[in-house]
């Protein structure tokens, strides 16, 4: 999902339980985690996973199911193609210099969560008790 969906997706309100209803793949692999499919000796071992999506998807996974296998198919037949796959694998790695962690999680922060990042400088580590 891009923000503009997920923002028109928050004015229109999220009903995880719209997904579950209207996609199979979903239903079935929800159900079979509350029914204790992947943890026979202890069917109640993930459950707390469905409920969690079906109650406190405040990450829209449901919503953005499709689009994600869309994504995934388009890289498998990337992949395919060799030459396209090292074309773009060093296009990737040329490009990461302008790659921060920092400012991806603070994008996030403020165009997903809608939280403006703060920063708290950090004493150096000979300035700390324990260095004294």
């Amino acid at each position: 999902m891009t923000v503009e969906e997920v923002e028109a997706l928050k004015k229109r309100g999220y009903n995880a339980y719209d997904y579950y209803n209207k996609n199979p793949e979903i239903r079935q692999c929800i159900d079979q985690i509350q029914g204790g499919f992947f943890s026979p000796s202890n069917p109640n071992e993930f459950k707390n996973i469905a409920d969690i999506l079906l109650k406190y998807d405040h990450y829209y996974l449901l919503a953005d199911y499709e689009a994600y296998i869309k994504a995934q198919e388009l890289v498998s037949k990337t992949y395919q193609n060799q030459a396209k796959w090292l074309e773009m694998s060093i296009n990737n790695i040329a490009s990461s210099g302008k790659f921060s962690s920092d400012r991806t999680i603070c994008e996030y922060a403020r165009e997903i969560g809608g939280v403006e990042p703060t920063w708290e400088k950090l004493p150096a580590p000979e300035d700390t008790p324990a260095a004294k």
